[in-house]
């Protein structure tokens, strides 16, 4: 074996060894949220079962006998992504600290705390103030018999709805990353502060899709990310002007 192999051959292995940590951290989530399955259901069946009229006996269906079953190992597996995120972010910033300098560092460790940070805060948005709004646009489709001639109710599949749940909060917590790609974009010498600035006309119109993309195609939970999503748009514009005033502050100092 030469002298330039045993390098790569150790970060090979150290690669492995990452990654086998993160898959099973990710296993023990996934058996952990399996125990746990059915509140993890009834949490996420809260906001369409809250916005039916009080009193109502109301139902979810499955059409086909292992569906449920199939959808409590999806819930389990998707619960283990969103408890592991942390554990797997920490693995891959101890695999690339090594080749880092200590300014780089600084600047790519506080990213792993901010980050499950605003994608929680998405994914709270979207639980206790969007999806509730939007099942209630939902429901109000329903009509009494007298309205149509037979009544029109909603009786949804266990799959359908929980899919759609889980899709979006990996939505809105993903969408809620941009402050965290934009300002890194920064520190690194991507981006600039006057290109966002100069670029707010066109940030709004890929909020504005993006929100019609990965919402319910209703108003309300359009907007509800639209507003969201542009704030932190702003916010990411005078975070990235204290880094670049920081950053000028640091050479004047220097010279």
């Amino acid at each position: 074996m030469t002298d330039e192999t045993q390098p790569l051959i150790a970060h090979l292995r150290e690669l492995k060894r990452r990654v086998t940590l993160s898959v099973v951290a990710w296993m023990l989530g996934l058996i952990l949220c399996y125990l746990f399955v059915e509140d993890i259901y009834a949490f996420l069946l809260r906001p369409l079962a809250e916005s039916f009229p009080a009193g109502e006996a109301r139902r979810l269906i499955y059409t086909s006998p292992p569906e449920t079953f199939f959808t409590y190992m999806k819930l389990a597996a998707y619960g283990a992504l969103f408890i592991g995120f942390p554990v797997v972010a920490s693995q891959f910033y101890l695999f690339i600290a090594p080749g880092l300098y200590k300014n780089e560092q600084r600047v790519v460790g506080p990213y792993l705390i901010i980050s499950p940070i605003l994608f929680f805060a998405g994914a709270a948005l979207l639980y206790y103030y969007i999806l509730p709004l939007a099942m209630d646009f939902f429901i109000s489709f329903e009509a009494a018999p007298q309205e149509l001639g037979m009544p029109l109710q909603l009786e949804t599949k266990v799959s359908e709805y929980l899919t759609l749940v889980i899709q979006l909060i990996f939505a809105f917590g993903l969408s809620f990353q941009l402050p965290v790609a934009l300002t890194l974009m920064a520190r690194v010498g991507l981006l600039q502060t006057e290109t966002l600035v100069k670029g707010r006309k066109y940030a709004v119109v890929i909020i504005i899709t993006a929100a019609a993309l990965i919402t319910p195609p209703d108003i309300i939970s359009q907007i509800g990310l639209f507003f969201p999503l542009y704030l932190l748009y702003e916010c990411s514009i005078i975070t990235c002007r204290i880094m670049e005033k920081k950053a000028s502050d640091a050479e004047h100092s220097m010279d």
